[in-house]
């Protein structure tokens, strides 16, 4: 591992978060049991401009999931449930697909074989406003009711293939309900917040004692900034807000196998069952990337076995992750979307292991889309094209006060001189050309020869 010089991670971050004009972001970086990296950037609170620190409070979402899946392995340490219980045990829920019931194990792999059924899509869009759909869910029960036909939904038998699936999530804070005779927040706060003095750490919807939470902002088209606030009520799914600072000491429990200063969080066989991959995930970035207990692991991240999730309530997003061998971590927070988090923690990890960034796909890919982006014009300008970013997708655009023509292009293979695209043309297909020298890049396609401007 190189010599860590904080420089390069600050100028790459301060890039993205200008870039993509990010109201804030927090961000700690680990080695062994200690933060070697704490920074803020940007504003908790853009009307009254406060700038965040690595104390701001943002929601985790989906990370939350590592956070329930723990409590089940507590639950199961103690012999209380065992994985392959079926639902149906706990709850009033019978879940057979194709004669086999699903279980906890099912659960928290998202391998029910149960299609997203999109409660949390519709309620987050809904009460952003940013939907017609509204969906007034505020308790678990809400969401178990929902599911009454779930079985219906399935389209394979469990464990044979992966549904991202907020809903079971929510059925497994009910199931550590039940077992404990407590409820969630009081389970997770006993049994993980407090033990790892996560003081700062809170669920949505709670009052947190004036601490400096920063405003959820949705980035509207034209680039401006809405603030609104998020829906609790709902938690085992994505519902605990936390801080940088915070979750740096959740993954060094993690690096060093449920164990922080003192305290004995979870065993160290019921970490490596979590870190086991037990189904693979549709977005494959390095090969064989798969999911765990509530995480997901790559075990092909520049030779070393990553694990990390991300988490995206809209208007929060985070990020962490860790290599459990050479024990190195990093937890990002953010309060909108943008860049995505997942590009500047694994540039991060890619750094501390001494290897450069740009091997990763993933941040070569991302580089490749943003120095094709702009206005490219053809011979002496009498011909216009446009070529715009969407997500991880690139459309090219011609437009005039008569026509507007928008073409999505589909990458097919590129290396440091020429990237090669398809988009769909008459039924078949048709190929896009970029050219890249230097500074320059040049456009062929159908007839025309253009220059980026």
């Amino acid at each position: 591992m190189m010599k860590f010089d904080p420089r390069e991670i600050t100028n790459f971050i301060i890039d993205k978060v200008s870039r993509y004009k990010m109201p804030s972001l927090s961000i700690n970086i680990v080695r062994g049991d200690e933060i070697i990296y704490s920074r803020s950037f940007g504003f908790r609170d853009l009307k009254r401009g406060i700038p965040a620190t690595t104390k701001t409070i943002y929601g985790i979402g989906s990370i939350t999931k590592s956070f329930t899946a723990i409590s089940i392995m507590k639950l199961y340490e103690s012999g209380k449930i065992d994985l392959n219980d079926p639902v149906s045990k706990y709850l009033s829920l019978d879940l057979v697909i194709k004669d086999k019931k699903v279980t906890i194990h099912h659960l928290l792999t998202h391998s029910s074989g149960i299609p997203a059924m999109a409660y949390a899509e519709a309620l987050l869009r809904g009460y952003f406003e940013t939907s017609d759909i509204w969906l007034p869910f505020s308790y678990p029960d809400d969401v178990v009711d929902y599911m009454a036909d779930a079985s219906e939904w399935a389209v394979i038998e469990p464990g044979k293939r992966f549904f991202y699936l907020n809903e079971g999530y929510v059925l497994l804070g009910k199931i550590i309900e039940k077992v404990s005779n407590s409820n969630y927040k009081e389970f997770v706060k006993n049994n993980i917040l407090e033990p790892l003095k996560m003081r700062d750490s809170f669920f949505i919807g709670e009052e947190t004692n004036g601490k400096e939470v920063a405003k959820p902002y949705i980035i509207c088209q034209d680039g401006s900034k809405k603030e609104v606030s998020v829906p609790g009520g709902i938690l085992a799914d994505g519902g605990i807000m936390s801080t940088s600072e915070d979750l740096a000491k959740y993954i060094i429990m993690l690096i060093n196998r449920g164990k922080y200063e003192d305290e004995s969080i979870i065993s160290k066989e019921s970490i490596e069952l979590m870190e086991k991959p037990y189904i693979k995930i549709p977005w494959q970035v390095y090969g064989d990337d798969s999911y765990g207990y509530g995480l997901i692991i790559h075990p092909n991240f520049m030779g070393e076995r990553l694990i990390e999730h991300g988490g995206s309530l809209l208007v929060y997003t985070a990020f962490i992750g860790y290599i459990p061998r050479v024990k190195i971590g990093v937890a990002i927070l953010a309060n909108s979307t943008g860049y995505p988090l997942f590009n500047i923690g694994t540039y991060i990890l890619a750094y501390m292991l001494g290897r450069s960034p740009n091997e990763l796909s993933n941040i070569r890919y991302d580089e490749l889309l943003d120095k094709l982006v702009g206005e490219y014009r053809g011979y002496k300008g009498n011909i216009i094209f446009s070529v715009e970013r969407n997500g991880d997708s690139l459309l090219l655009t011609y437009k005039d006060k008569y026509s507007h023509q928008i073409q999505g292009l589909l990458l097919q293979e590129y290396d440091d001189e020429k990237a090669l695209f398809i988009t769909p043309y008459r039924g078949g297909k048709m190929e896009v050309e970029f050219y890249i020298k230097d500074d320059r890049v040049e456009l062929i396609y159908d007839r025309y020869r253009l220059i980026k401007k």
